[in-house]
Parts: C-alpha cells; structure tokens; sequence
C-alpha cells in the first residue's frame, strides 16, 4: 500500500513539474542560456546522466530500458541510441509533450525505440524490463518510501537499476532550510537529503530487495547540483 507520504508528494510534484515549473525546467534542458546558477545546475546532470549511462552496457541492443521519471527525455534519447527500446515515463503530461517534441529523427546506427508516458513509474502494467534508471525522480521522497520505491521498481528488472538520492552534505542541508523560507506557493518539492549510510541500511533490510544488492555509487557535485548515483544489481 502507498504511504501517505508518497502520495502526498507525488501529488506535489504533478503539480509543480506540469504547471509551476514546466517552463523553467523546459529551458534548463535545453541548450538555451541560462543564468550561472542554473549553469551549474544543468552542467552537473549532464554529468550524472553520462555517470548513469556508464553504469549500464554500452550497447543496449535488444535490452528493455524503464526510464523512470523521465521528465524531457534527454536520458531515453541516449539510451536509445545505443539500441535500447526505451519506455519513459513521468507524471507531467507537460513535459512528457516536449520529450516526444525533442526527439532526433535519427537516432543512430543501432536503432533503438523510445515510447513516452505519462503515468505512474511504479505501475506493474509497464511490465518487465532488463535495466532501470531514476534520475533525480526519487530525491523528493523520505527515505522509507524512497526504498519502497526502489523495490517496487526491482520487481520489474532482470538485472540492474540506477537511481540518485540527495547525500546529505552542509551545502544540501542549508538550501533546505533556505527553501523553507519562500512562500509556500512559490517552493519547489523538497528535497529529503539521506545519507548514504542510512540508504544502504534500508536497501539491505527491505524485504523486497533481498535478491539485490548494492554496489557502484558516485557524488556529482556541481555548486548547485549535488546527487549521488546508486547502482543495485540483482545478486
């Protein structure tokens, strides 16, 4: 059963990535020109997606990809230029939109396949998959309900899934409370930083999770951008 928790944030998010935000965030992943702020912050997903994309094969051919809270769609593009057949999917209608709007004619040589949702990453009606990725789409959810997710999201997987949490660090912990101070209609979901001691800990004791386990992890810090990509494979 969802939490209270997790479905009161889900809700939040709808909201914000569809209407408050979706021309922001729009602009962010593009190559517009944006202010040295959102520099940094642009500058270090791109490094976390090229960090994620190191972590699955290099080539994708024939593998079943979920792209898990997808938002415009720059990660599913990639994969699927290395032959995934990408199912990425997010709840903002809006920005799913630009994502199909965004997508090469040509995706290469190997041919991969997108197909954009919106809808649920946790529905079971995705159906199964070889690879999982979730890219900063977990880092609003307390720590019991990120692993609940993270679980539910292995059930479907054959081999690896990839998500980022937010490491709990000074810089992280002080925007936080900053955030607190705007007014509430004007504040972006917030981020719940955990440490990575703390994650591992709910990883190894779900029950959900007791075939998986662990391994590769790497911090991107990018001024304004911190995550930290978590690798759990299937033991």
């Amino acid at each position: 059963m969802d939490s209270p928790t997790y479905l009161l944030r889900r809700t939040q998010l709808e909201t914000y990535f569809d209407r408050t935000a979706s021309d922001a965030w729009a602009k962010l992943t593009s190559d517009r020109p944006v202010g040295r702020i959102r520099a940094t912050v642009r500058a270090g997903r791109d490094r976390m997606r090229s960090t994620m994309l190191e972590y699955l094969p290099e080539d994708l051919s024939g593998r079943r990809i979920l792209d898990a809270g997808c938002g415009t769609g720059a990660f599913a593009v990639e994969a699927a230029m290395r032959g995934a057949e990408v199912v990425a999917i997010d709840l903002s209608p809006t920005l799913i939109e630009l994502a199909r709007e965004r997508i090469p004619r040509d995706l290469g040589p190997r041919g991969g396949r997108i197909e954009f949702r919106v809808g649920d990453m946790l529905d079971p009606a995705l159906g199964r998959f070889d690879h999982a990725v979730a890219m900063d789409s977990l880092i609003h959810y307390e720590g019991p309900d990120m692993a609940a997710m993270v679980g539910r999201l292995a059930a479907r997987v054959d081999t690896s899934l990839v998500f980022t949490f937010a490491p709990r660090t000074f810089l992280l912990s002080v925007m936080h409370l900053v955030g607190r101070l705007f007014p509430r209609g004007q504040r972006a979901p917030a981020i719940e930083p955990i440490a990575e001691r703390r994650i591992r800990g709910l990883i190894e004791r779900s029950e959900s999770l007791q075939e998986w386990r662990a391994e590769r992890t790497e911090r991107i810090d990018s001024a304004f951008y911190i995550s930290q990509a978590m690798e759990v494979v299937r033991a």
